[in-house]
Order: C-alpha cells, then structure tokens, then sequence
C-alpha cells in the first residue's frame, strides 16, 4: 500500500515546492472530484487537490469555478502553510535534533545501498540528511526525488484557490496548522520513522510513474482507480497510517462540525480514499456527501 509515499510524494509541503472502499463511482462529467456536503446550516463543497502539478494542467471545470463563486470561505489543510517562511522555520525547528546517529545507521543493514543510492539520484547525501530527525529526512527524501517530476507547488491547486478567494474578498481559513501537519510526523517513535524512512526509500526509484498515474486519474475524478495505488507495494506502519492520516481525518471531522454556511473545503485526494476517510466520517456524523463531479 502506498498511502503514507504517495502523501510524501503528492503532499509534501513547500520543502520540494507533491485498501480499502472508495467514494461511490464518478458520473458521467470529467474533471477532478468534487462533493457537496450538507447538514443543518451548512451547505458546502468538498474538493479533492493535488498540491504540485506541472505546468499548464487544466483542471478547473465550470463545477468547480461555479462552486467557488457560490461559496462563502475557503478552507484549506493548513492556511498557513502558504507562508514559506513559516513553514519551513517550523520544519527546521522540529525536524532537527542534536546528536542524531549517521542517516545509514538508522536502517536495516541490507537497505544501506538503496538509501544510498536514493540520495545520489535525488542529488542529496548523508551528510545533509544527517541533522534531521528520521521522518523529516525521508520528507526531504522525498523531496529531493520529485525534482525530475516537473512538479512544483507554485503550479498546484492552492495557489489558485487562494488568488481566487482573495480576489473575491472572501475569507481563507484551515483545518489545521502546519505545527500539527509536522507534529504528525514528529511525535512518531524512532522506530516508525525509521520504517517510514526506508518506505520511502523504496519507492523512489518508482515516484514517476506513480505520480503520472495519479495525476491522471485526479483529472478524470477516478476516485477508484486513486483507491487502487494503496492496494499496491508495501503495506504501512499502522502507527504512521494512524498518526499520519487517520488522526489528521478525525480531527478535521471535529473543525467541519461546527460550520455553517457555504465552505468550500480543499484537502488531498488522499484523505477522501481508504480507512476512515474523511467522507466516511463526514456520513457518520450526519452530513449528506453527494458527489457533484
């Protein structure tokens, strides 16, 4: 299962600049998926991003500029994460520690040569990855791999989100901060991140391919066939899978309770697949969740 990678591949933060039962099938429209959620005084929109893209990728659909126009607020993951500087102050705040061991030290004997291999071919080393806490040098590890993907977060949903909201004064607003996205990560015990660490290793070599599979089943709102790239490859650490994903859901569920009004509420794809998805608890907790795209 590739849930934990593809979030470090697909939803890494501004460092780099990217199993189970689906949402029901996609109608007949193309284009990225995208549900309308409702309960009580809340009339909103669910929208499944992808957080860097290439140049030029056409995505939003009369749907989604529709639903834009019609809503309220943005809601993003974290609103703060668009302040770079911020971000990655937190990172190297919390990503470092004093005295760590050599990065090979941290890994099994037999994945030395493919952690070292993953650094050449990413263009980083030991040495630079050595300062930083196990998870956050598998993030930068990821990182460093998709500079051949011609991706960047500059070309991604968000910024265009936010351009659109700010140009209609309309106010920006998250589900979380960027401190609790990395104290996900951060809180883990060494032995998980050192499991996350050699994951991601593995699936370096592959980040292309993946990422083009992905990105062509999010413009074709192909829920299933993103559902499907977890049912591929290794299986997760439960305490990563939990910490990472299934935590971040339940806590989001809690933030979207209380809202009224029209959101429109922007996370990764990755959220809206697999165990305890975001749709999920939003339907258990009461809200209708109609897929509109």
């Amino acid at each position: 299962m590739r849930k934990i990678t593809r979030f470090l591949a697909l939803l890494t933060i501004t460092i780099a600049a990217a199993c189970s039962k689906a949402p029901e099938a996609p109608p007949a429209q193309s284009g990225p998926a995208l549900w309308q959620v409702q309960r009580g005084a809340m009339k909103g929109w669910l929208f499944g991003t992808i957080h860097v893209l290439p140049k030029g990728v056409a995505w939003d659909t009369p749907a989604l500029r529709q639903a834009m126009a019609g809503a309220d607020r943005l809601i993003l993951e974290a609103a703060d994460l668009q302040d770079e500087q911020k971000t990655l102050g937190l990172f190297e705040k919390m990503g470092r520690s004093p005295g760590l061991p050599p990065l090979e030290r941290r890994v099994p004997e037999e994945e030395k040569a493919a952690l070292d291999k993953a650094m050449a071919d990413g263009g980083t080393n030991s040495q630079l990855l050595s300062g930083y806490e196990s998870w956050a040098a598998a993030m930068l590890l990821s990182a460093a791999s998709q500079q051949s993907l011609g991706v960047s977060q500059d070309d991604g949903v968000e910024p265009v989100l936010i351009e659109t909201f700010k140009a209609a004064k309309k106010p920006i607003g998250g589900l979380e901060t960027v401190e609790r996205q990395f104290g996900a990560f951060d809180t883990l015990p060494e032995a998980a991140q050192s499991r996350l660490l050699v994951q991601t290793v593995h699936e370096a070599k592959g980040m292309k391919a993946l990422y083009d599979r992905i990105l062509k089943a999010w413009l074709k709102g192909d829920m299933d066939a993103i559902a499907k790239e977890d049912e591929v490859g290794e299986q997760p650490d439960p305490m990563v899978e939990e910490a990472v994903l299934v935590a971040r859901n339940r806590d989001w569920v809690k933030a979207i309770e209380p809202m009224k009004g029209k959101p429109f509420i922007a996370v990764g794809a990755g959220h809206l697949t697999g165990r305890e998805n975001l749709i999920d608890l939003l339907e258990a907790r009461g809200f209708t969740v109609t897929r509109v795209q």
